[in-house]
């Protein structure tokens, strides 16, 4: 969520989100938050919450890689607990359907629009081949060659954790070459091919493939839209003084 609950470590009284199916072997980096913490906590004790940390650094880190920059509103709080269930429950799955997806986001007043272009965010990263290993031996939509060169490195059984990148012609570049791959039915995960599949997304993902600064202008309104779903503020929740555990 937006109250930095995946960054907490597992404790006694509860069993987080870093192990939950989206995030377990593929969610990292916690160590360039714990850094950055720290030189603000040098500077302003107690004051900057790990969340809105998280927050600005999703902004900066899309910046620095030739993305669209948005401000970032401030003032969240830290959870106390965090829940591995709840994360298996609202992160939208790699095998979902276009509907499941939709259905997912709205669950969370996020609209069709903001599915796709929140999506387009997999012009970076990687996924392991257990999240990808179905759609590139099961499904009929993903080019054939394609599948073939992931299959190579992604057996059938075995080698869970082998990483491909979500983009492969830009990997680390933030632009809208997600969306022509996927024209090209070149997705790395079924949730990503979904969106371009004959059905309702398909206008969308035309839009932003052809024109990068429509991409980016929608991508900046869902960030900020996202950003802010059911922040904790006020007297609730805390600042943390270590991102990983409770105070």
């Amino acid at each position: 969520g937006c109250d930095g609950s995946i960054l907490l470590d597992d404790d006694s009284t509860f069993i987080g989100e870093k192990t939950a199916l989206a995030n377990n072997n593929s969610a990292r980096g916690f160590e360039f938050v714990d850094d950055i913490k720290a030189e603000v906590e040098k500077t302003c004790p107690g004051v900057v919450s790990c969340a809105d940390i998280l927050a600005i650094a999703a902004r900066d880190s899309t910046v620095v890689l030739g993305g669209p920059s948005w401000k970032v509103k401030l003032g969240r709080r830290d959870s106390i607990t965090a829940s591995r269930a709840d994360a298996n429950k609202f992160i939208p799955a790699p095998s979902f359907t276009l509907s499941a997806l939709k259905s997912n986001f709205h669950a969370q007043g996020l609209s069709l629009k903001d599915l796709v272009a929140l999506s387009g965010a997999h012009t970076i990263g990687l996924a392991r081949c257990t999240t990808f290993r179905a759609h590139i031996y099961n499904d009929s939509n993903i080019d054939p060659s394609f599948a073939k060169s992931l299959q190579h490195k992604c057996p059938r059984t075995g080698k869970d954790d082998i990483h491909r990148r979500l983009d492969l012609r830009t990997p680390i570049s933030f632009d809208n070459f997600y969306f022509r791959n996927l024209l090209k039915k070149k997705g790395l995960l079924r949730s990503d091919q979904e969106l371009f599949n004959g059905k309702s997304a398909d206008s969308l993902v035309k839009k932003y493939a052809a024109d990068s600064s429509k991409f980016f202008q929608q991508f900046t309104k869902s960030m900020n839209k996202m950003s802010n779903i059911k922040p904790l503020t006020g007297n609730s929740g805390q600042i943390r003084i270590n991102c990983r555990k409770v105070n």
